[in-house]
């Protein structure tokens, strides 16, 4: 047993540098609005707090929507370098950056009537609303930037160049903190310099990515893949694997986004104690999703290199690995929670009926962590199905009778409850998908779909 340890596991290096680049551009958008919340935090009126958190719900569950460009460019670059196939690693970035782009502009086009549309749906006194609106007037012109980051990301990491994601990560987080410093502290401008912030960095971060896309790729190669782009089976087989991961993200963000309205519903307090722990939920959503994005490339990578046997050895490390990092995480908050939450806000009367909710961390961040990984997994061997399933099964069956419930009862602990379901049988419900891609060959796995 010994001696075969090492080829078993000999993608160790490679997965451990893929997640820390993953982890370090997933939680870019979390981090942002985490960032944004901590700075306002400090500011003596509170709706500043809540009116950004209730605005960086939307901006989480549009981009987290969208989050298919970049799932749905890492697993398929993956497989094209596991073929040494160079010239459909370039039609991968251009069918996908071509869409993105589209994307951005149609969010510019239709920014009024979503704007209008959400801040008609939530609860909210208006002047948290007021500041929202103030915060989602100027973000929102990052979308195009947002959406052609995650190909230029996903492209990136599918090719395992986890140096060059980690750089363009610390370009546009290091930059939202100084612009967040500079208009909120320095420049009093609230909501309206958060929101600046956060659509600077992104655009900041796409120049980076830009200029290591350009350093890698010739023109003459850029143009005889742009001559091949239209192929209609490739479009139809992106256009089927992405479409079922927007449904996923579609499932996903709907249900935070019912999170977010029902505890609007029970009062500005209950909203701006939920928005912290909320926070740190997202925060450790992307960080194990990064995980689970590491496992996609590697997985991509075996499905091309027709080494299946090394599937088991990755789930084992990497469900491992996702799984500490989200209960870790629920463990400081539950040990430490004046030291976490006080780094967010120093607003006692809002950190002290936190410590009541904190417990339900444990099911949520472990359950979701394991769901991360094996979405990741499926994302790599091209299966959108069970992912897309999962999330719908998770937020029907697990969130929404409860969330009924709570909105029923007044209470934010049914609330809690719900979110726990959420987690849970959006889990098990991708788990036992597992056993089947063990057993199949690679063209049975591929002809699911």
């Amino acid at each position: 047993m010994k001696l075969s340890l090492p080829s078993q596991y000999d993608f160790l290096d490679r997965f451990f540098r893929l997640a820390i680049a993953n982890v370090a551009s997933n939680i870019m958008v979390p981090l942002g609005g985490l960032i944004s919340v901590a700075f306002l935090g400090h500011l003596e009126e509170i709706h500043h707090l809540a009116g950004v958190a209730l605005a960086a719900i939307l901006f989480d569950y549009i981009y987290f929507l969208f989050n298919f460009l970049r799932m749905g460019t890492t697993g398929v670059t993956a497989q094209a370098v596991g073929r040494d196939d160079r010239e459909e690693m370039l039609r991968v970035l251009l069918r996908n950056g071509l869409v993105a782009l589209g994307l951005g502009v149609a969010i510019l086009i239709l920014q009024y009537p979503i704007r209008e549309l959400w801040f008609a749906i939530v609860s909210a006194s208006p002047e948290v609303k007021a500041s929202g609106i103030d915060y989602f007037n100027v973000r929102i012109w990052g979308a195009p930037a947002v959406l052609f980051n995650w190909v230029l990301i996903g492209w990136l990491l599918g090719r395992e160049m986890s140096g060059k994601v980690l750089l363009m990560s610390v370009v546009g987080n290091g930059a939202n903190v100084a612009f967040d410093y500079l208009y909120i502290i320095r420049w009093e401008w609230a909501s309206t310099g958060a929101g600046i912030s956060q659509a600077l960095s992104q655009y900041l971060m796409l120049l980076v990515g830009l200029v290591f896309v350009s350093q890698d790729i010739q023109f003459k190669e850029l143009q005889t893949a742009f001559q091949q782009l239209w192929d209609w089976l490739a479009f139809k087989s992106a256009f089927t694997l992405n479409g079922n991961i927007f449904v996923r993200s579609l499932a996903n963000m709907t249900t935070w986004a019912a999170f977010g309205n029902l505890s609007a519903v029970m009062g500005t307090m209950v909203l701006a104690e939920n928005a912290l722990l909320l926070q740190i939920i997202l925060l450790s959503v992307f960080l194990v999703e990064g995980i689970g994005f590491a496992t996609e490339t590697l997985t991509g990578n075996f499905k091309g290199q027709t080494a299946n046997d090394e599937f088991i050895p990755l789930l084992q490390v990497t469900v491992g690995t996702s799984l500490s990092v989200g209960l870790c995480i629920a463990v400081a908050c539950i040990l430490f929670p004046e030291t976490v939450f006080g780094l967010l806000s120093d607003h006692t009367e809002i950190i002290e009926p936190i410590k009541v909710y904190v417990p339900w961390l444990i099911i949520v961040l472990g359950c979701q962590a394991i769901a991360s990984t094996l979405d990741g997994y499926f994302g790599g061997l091209a299966e959108g199905k069970p992912i897309r399933n999962a999330s719908l099964y998770g937020a029907l069956l697990g969130f929404a009778p409860l969330a009924v419930w709570a909105w029923q009862a007044h209470s934010n602990q049914i609330l809690w409850l719900a979110m726990s379901g959420f987690m849970a049988t959006k889990m098990v419900a991708i788990a036992i998908q597992v056993p089947r891609t063990l057993h199949n060959d690679t063209e049975a796995i591929a002809s699911l779909d």
